[in-house]
């Protein structure tokens, strides 16, 4: 049971609604996530501002995927998880690539979001040459660690809030 209730379009505020219908439209369906988000209308603007931003980056859908599977595995956040399942499967990603992007497996992407999750941001100089030396620069070094900050914070809420998962089950 969620520890903070979705709020439904009606519920929503005059600043919340049209984000809402934003993502239902671009998404849908309107998940719990950002019904949850609702409860904070500068948290969700910002969320999705941030989110709009970092679709620019010059990470492929792929990558990114991998890098939100990672930093949702790392985390503990089983929403995130059964959502980056369904949309890395939509990228392009077959089951085994999900799990090895999960468990830092599949790519130097993965690899680098599990260790920034884990350690916080305390990598050594050897993970870094790792992964310069896989072809990672530092601009997308730098996009990865804005994708696992922003990953992050729907990790924490979710689990937090126990959000109700309203994406296709998976093995946690």
């Amino acid at each position: 049971m969620s520890r903070i209730t979705a709020l439904s379009l009606e519920n929503a505020t005059d600043a919340t609604r049209p984000l809402l219908e934003g993502v239902q439209k671009k998404i849908g369906f309107l998940p719990n996530v950002f019904k949850t988000l609702a409860h904070a209308p500068a948290v969700l603007a910002a969320y999705l501002q941030h989110s709009a931003a970092l679709s620019k980056t010059s990470l492929s859908a792929t990558e990114k995927e991998a890098v939100f599977l990672a930093t949702s595995q790392a985390n503990g956040c089983d929403y995130c998880l059964a959502a980056h399942t369904l949309f890395a499967g939509k990228a392009g990603l077959s089951a085994q690539d999900i799990l090895d992007a999960r468990s830092g497996q599949l790519n130097a992407y993965a690899a680098l979001a599990r260790q920034v999750t884990e350690s916080r941001g305390h990598l050594s100089n050897e993970q870094i040459d790792a992964a310069r030396a896989a072809g990672i620069n530092d601009a997308k070094i730098i996009e990865v660690v804005a994708h696992v900050a922003s990953q992050t914070l729907t990790n924490y809420l979710n689990n937090l809030a126990l959000t109700d998962i309203d994406f296709p089950a998976i093995d946690a």
